[in-house]
């Protein structure tokens, strides 16, 4: 269901204003409104148009965890990481990392 919110966002998608924070910005509302598969698809495009986007990639990983889809979620986070270590966003690092480790020992154990 299109909130109000995503069909404001949505106006934006091919004009000079679309980019990787349109795309984050659109996973993130139809993640709030239940559209895992939406979202998803928005935070890849995020990725792919800014692979320095550590945020998206953070949001891309947690998505896919929500998803039941453990592997690539763990790749997205591995992904993320690097993202954020060469960007030099510690935060983000950090947090991926706990998440990774938390799929890694979920799948080990």
């Amino acid at each position: 269901m299109a909130t109000p919110a995503i069909e404001s966002l949505e106006k934006l998608l091919g004009t000079p204003r679309d980019g990787a924070l349109l795309r984050f910005s659109l996973g993130n509302e139809h993640a709030k409104s239940g559209d895992a598969g939406k979202a998803l698809e928005y935070f890849r495009d995020a990725v792919a148009r800014d692979p320095g986007y550590s945020a998206a990639w953070r949001a891309l990983g947690k998505a896919l965890e929500a998803a039941g889809r453990a592997e690539e979620a763990l790749a997205a986070y591995h992904d993320g990481i690097a993202a954020a270590h060469k960007k030099g966003d510690k935060q983000a690092e950090k947090e991926m990392t706990v998440f990774a480790r938390r799929l890694e020992k979920r799948a080990g154990g």
